[in-house]
């Protein structure tokens, strides 16, 4: 009797395998993670209040132009509370460096981190940026502008450095904001272009 059992429940076993394999439908599939909902997006970040002046931050050229002229002055203290305004949260300040040897560096700061360094800077040097040329590429809530600079220690010298900042910015549909600003300095090495100059 017990063989009996045995054979019938071993026969079921291999018969319900056997219809499994037959139709793969029919088989469990595997647990697989949770994938994200289409046209799902991270959370947005929290918008602080604006410090910025509603005329500075309405269009490009505007905010482009209140930036250089934020940072430039005669030796002293900046207004930095002005300064962070024109940035969205997690925006970055990356200058580019060439050292002696031709080894290439980049620095990545947030607004509070470039503000700290520089004012020591600041303190004691006048410092006056200014652009010479913007290229301005714009679609939808994105823009990028190739700007070139020239950086005087009082108005009217002549420039003691001259190079490119790349400024990309979001418009929330209320204002610009910058994302990045990342810049190089010209040297012997690779001079500016006449092309970014005008």
């Amino acid at each position: 009797m017990n063989n009996r059992i045995v054979a019938i429940f071993t026969f079921c076993l291999l018969a319900g395998c056997f219809a499994i394999a037959q139709n793969p439908a029919a088989q469990p599939s595997p647990a697989s993670p949770k994938s994200p909902a289409p046209n799902a997006t991270a959370p947005a970040a929290t918008v602080p209040t604006s410090t910025a002046r509603p005329g500075e931050i309405d269009s490009i050229d505007h905010i482009i132009a209140a930036v250089y002229d934020v940072i430039s002055g005669p030796a002293g203290p900046r207004d930095w509370d002005r300064f962070r305004g024109f940035f969205y949260p997690g925006a970055r300040l990356i200058p580019s460096h060439r050292d002696d040897k031709g080894a290439v560096t980049a620095r990545v700061s947030s607004p509070d981190e470039y503000a700290t360094r520089a004012q020591d800077f600041f303190s004691k040097e006048g410092f006056f940026e200014n652009s010479v040329a913007n290229r301005v590429e714009e679609w939808g809530h994105i823009a990028h502008v190739w700007s070139t600079y020239e950086s005087r220690h009082a108005k009217g010298e002549k420039p003691f450095a001259r190079g490119v900042n790349s400024f990309q910015l979001f418009n929330d549909g209320n204002r610009w904001w910058i994302l990045t600003i990342y810049w190089e300095n010209e040297d012997p090495s690779h001079p500016l272009p006449e092309k970014y100059l005008s």
